[in-house]
């Protein structure tokens, strides 16, 4: 088991089709972790369906049902390495239904490649990842101007796609600057592994550099135990096995935990990762673990396991601070739209809109508006229709924030600043 090495969730976003799932299979087959011959037989099987240069796309693709279609839909969960880390990719798929497997799935990840394709710059969905992937807190991001062979490695094209998104990043807070800009072809491997002859003119890392780059996060082990459940399964002769990954906090096996809203304890039996028993599971393990004294009505996604010691927090209402990204008309209390936070997805309602907020600044613009709309800022009180976890961002930022879905979209996106209990 390469523990030895520090571990990162990457998250790989951006627009339909921009090459995210190609730019994935490139990076696991150069890192070696996709054997050589079933990228041939990827290919092969690619071609005959005239989809070839979907073949390293293949690699993250794993479902049936995406092979056929040519997209990304569960979250995948990749495993290779660089020099200096062992990454974890959780695809984030780009199809507009599936945003809030990206807000489900990007709040798992440490740091993201947003693949812009340099044929259409920056796309509406484009947008919306990268607004979505700062409010679920990754604050470390590289850009890859992808399908650079469809512009003939053109360093104009490139610079002009690489001001439209310097543009939206400093609109969210990010600094352009800081944030390295590569210009890659995940189909013919340009700027992936190591500098391509074909942009002589660019003279940064390649994509494995940048990785290498990124800055180790500082694993939240010292906060409460929190490992949001995504799902449960049962296993003949050993019981009920909730899987889920470790947000904050330490599990050991022999623990007393506690799953809420339900309130069902147990005791800790096994806990396994990658298919192998561990002692114990620490922030960013992905894992399953046996609990002793838990039924399979007891558990469920969108529980949250705790220590008894210390249970995650029952919102019975609570105090969001929320960004409105789209929508039709305006929102007004009374609005109950799904709240998709951590792994649960319920139904909340806005109880009251408390302030409305200056986007840019945080200050205070106008109290108990009469509506929101899309661009505003607002704090605003939530009832959740049933019983949901929820904690201030301040105390466990990982279980502080949500995404918000209505008519199929994402409407706003947001964190808890304070939560009453049940």
């Amino acid at each position: 088991m390469a523990a030895e090495k520090p571990h990162m969730n990457l998250a790989v976003i951006g627009h339909i089709d921009h090459g995210k799932s190609t730019l994935v299979g490139r990076l696991m087959y150069e890192a070696g972790a996709v054997p050589a011959h079933i990228i041939e037989k990827y290919k092969a099987e690619a071609k005959e369906k005239g989809k070839e240069s979907f073949a390293f796309a293949w690699v993250m693709d794993s479902l049936k049902e995406e092979r056929e279609r040519g997209i990304t839909i569960d979250i995948a969960h990749k495993r290779f390495d660089t020099d200096k880390f062992y990454f974890t990719v959780v695809d984030c798929p780009g199809h507009r239904d599936f945003v809030k497997n990206m807000i489900t799935g990007a709040s798992q990840a440490d740091a993201a490649i947003l693949v812009v394709a340099a044929p259409d710059g920056v796309m509406a969905q484009t947008k919306e990842h990268i607004f979505l992937s700062r409010t679920l807190g990754i604050n470390q991001l590289i850009i890859a101007v992808n399908k650079m062979d469809a512009v003939n490695y053109s360093e104009d094209r490139f610079k002009e796609v690489v001001t439209q998104v310097s543009e939206l990043l400093k609109m969210i807070g990010f600094k352009p600057k800081e944030i390295p800009f590569i210009p890659t072809s995940a189909f013919e491997g340009d700027n992936i592994t190591k500098s391509s002859e074909n942009t002589p003119w660019y003279k940064g890392p390649a994509i494995m550099q940048a990785l290498d780059e990124l800055k180790e996060p500082e694993k939240p082990d010292t906060l409460p135990l929190r490992i949001p459940v995504e799902d449960a399964y049962t296993i003949s002769g050993i019981g009920t096995v909730p899987v889920g990954r470790v947000e904050t906090g330490v599990m050991k096996k022999g623990d007393k935990v506690v799953f809420m809203p339900g309130g069902t304890e147990g005791e800790v039996k096994s806990i396994e990762m990658h298919h192998e028993e561990i002692p114990q599971a620490v922030p960013g393990d992905n894992i399953g673990w046996n609990v002793r004294g838990i039924g399979k009505n007891d558990v469920r996604r969108g529980d949250v396991c705790g220590l008894v010691s210390n249970p995650p927090s029952v919102a019975d209402e609570f105090v969001g601070q929320i960004v409105v990204l789209q929508h039709p008309s305006a929102i007004t209390a009374g609005y109950t739209p799904v709240f998709h936070a951590h792994t649960s997805q319920t139904a909340c309602q806005l109880i009251s809109l408390d302030k409305k907020l200056d986007p840019k600044t945080g200050q205070v613009k106008e109290e108990n508006p009469t509506f929101i709309k899309a661009g505003d800022a607002a704090i605003v009180t939530i009832k959740p229709t049933k019983p949901m976890v929820m904690e201030p961002v301040k105390e466990i930022p990982q279980l502080g924030r949500f995404a918000i879905r209505d008519m199929g979209m994402t409407i706003a996106a947001g964190m808890c600043m304070s939560v009453k209990q049940k």
